[in-house]
């Protein structure tokens, strides 16, 4: 399902807009940096849900854009069938920042969905914006034109949640094969979550109204199907689930605006609780992210914090997009990436005329163990061990956010210096060195938190194997 929360800059204690989230997926998890590119004419690049899909399609080609973003993601290899590698989230050398959340569409429209779909999946979209977009709005116009031209390979409804330094978008696309989608524009005074996606009353008697935007059909449709007449057009009731805001929404918005409250506002730590928080985060997360959204003096110093896992069992750390490379711990990995259970690290399968027998995964990195695994380990002793794991562990990954924020602040400001002073590519290769530290670093630090807690267990005894898993108390 994925969240999304947005933190407007008049909220924020250091003058900037937040966008923070986590993907939602049972599959193995990775960060990558993508370099920015450019391509040759008619270069293009396929889209789109195969037959396999539990919604299913049909896989085609539409052009490339002549050139693309650097940015940094997170990937993941399986959702409900979606080709891989599939992603939904992260931020661009415009400092566009993406996260994608589940919004399903009414019944009506998953069923006339046709079984022959095609066109742009929400992982397709998250990285055409992540390549392409420019601003936040930018982001909205680009996937209303791409699902206009191609259209759309839905799971059954989708939201997005774009971000840059002025505003935030709220888009959410329905189901139903008739490029059907709404647009709500988030401001400096806005705290705003998605799980799922929302958007409520949408103001058609303005179609020039600066904050929403919406499909050419989006009104007309739902007059044909005799879900609208007239009046107020509530988008969730008319095309969503007509649930409005769910419950976790409302308790983490309401935290949020009541931190907001206080003298010194919203800051790094707040945003982190947001999404370490045991109510909204366990097992199905896959990773966190925080982005500030900050105008950078050159588009290398773009920072992200990344946690390996659900940041219930994982330290953020930041990420510069200048970096050129991270620890293998956190690049892709077998465990639990979907068909390597039936791939090998042998290519005399591939000689002698196998297909799809050699791993993906490079070899190198399979020397390591995955940070994303270490955290999930870190995680089940947590579970397993109780509420009295919470408070330790947690703990110990804030006290190391406060110093780490501190020194990510001291080190952006040298850089900048260095930037200035022309020495760009110097200032990179530090930001790299201390960034990279911090990665390791904070996996040695779940590992040492991991090997207490197993201690811990082990000291207590032989105890029955519970009935099912153990977790904490979740709104969702």
């Amino acid at each position: 399902m994925s969240y999304a929360i947005y933190v407007g800059r008049n909220h924020s204690r250091t003058g900037h807009a937040w966008l923070a989230g986590y993907g939602d997926e049972p599959s193995s998890h990775w960060l990558e940096i993508v370099p920015a590119a450019d391509h040759l004419e008619g270069a293009t690049i396929e889209v789109g849900v195969g037959p396999g899909a539990d919604m299913p399609g049909q896989r085609i080609a539409v052009p490339q854009a002549a050139h693309t973003l650097r940015h940094m993601r997170v990937s993941y290899s399986y959702y409900l069938g979606v080709p891989a590698p599939i992603t939904n989230g992260g931020v661009n050398a415009a400092g566009v920042a993406v996260r994608d959340v589940w919004s399903t569409s009414r019944a009506e429209l998953r069923e006339m969905t046709p079984r022959d779909q095609r066109g742009f999946t929400y992982s397709d979209l998250a990285r055409a914006v992540l390549e392409r977009a420019t601003s936040a709005r930018g982001a909205v116009e680009l996937c209303a034109a791409l699902i206009a031209e191609h259209g759309e390979a839905s799971y059954g409804g989708n939201s997005h949640l774009f971000a840059d330094a002025d505003e935030a978008w709220v888009m959410i696309q329905f189901a139903g094969g008739q490029g059907l989608w709404v647009a709500e524009r988030l401001g400096p005074d806005s705290i705003r979550a998605s799980r799922p996606g929302y958007v409520l009353e949408v103001p058609v008697d303005e179609p020039d109204h600066p904050d929403f935007l919406y499909a050419p059909n989006f009104v007309s449709f739902a007059r044909e199907q005799g879900w609208y007449d007239q009046g107020p057009f509530d988008a969730n009731a008319i095309y969503g689930d007509g649930k409005g805001r769910w419950e976790g929404i409302r308790w983490i918005e309401a935290e949020m605006q009541a931190r907001a409250a206080r003298p010194e506002k919203i800051g790094l730590e707040d945003m982190i609780w947001a999404i370490r928080t045991e109510r909204l985060t366990g097992d199905t997360a896959g990773y966190g992210q925080v982005v500030p959204l900050v105008r950078a003096a050159n588009p290398g110093l773009v920072p992200m914090w990344h946690a390996a896992c659900g940041a219930l069992s994982a330290p953020f750390s930041p990420v510069f997009l200048g970096q050129e490379s991270i620890p293998a711990e956190y690049g892709p990995h077998r465990y639990l990436t979907t068909g390597e259970s039936h791939r090998f690290m042998d290519l005399r399968k591939a000689v002698s005329g196998g297909r799809d027998t050699v791993s993906l995964v490079p070899q190198r990195h399979e020397t390591t163990v995955g940070a994303f695994q270490d955290c999930k380990r870190l995680m089940y002793l947590m579970q397993l061990t109780g509420e009295g794991a919470l408070a330790p562990v947690h703990g110990a990954f804030a006290r190391r956010e406060v110093c780490l924020d501190e020194l990510v602040a001291a080190h952006l400001k040298v850089a900048e210096l260095a930037v200035q002073g022309g020495c760009a590519a110097e200032a990179m290769r530090v930001l790299e060195s201390f960034a990279n530290g911090e990665l390791s670093a904070a996996l040695a630090l779940v590992r040492d938190l991991a090997a207490g807690l197993a201690a811990q267990l082990t000291g207590a005894g032989p105890h029955p194997a519970p009935d099912r898993p153990a977790g904490f108390g979740q709104i969702w």
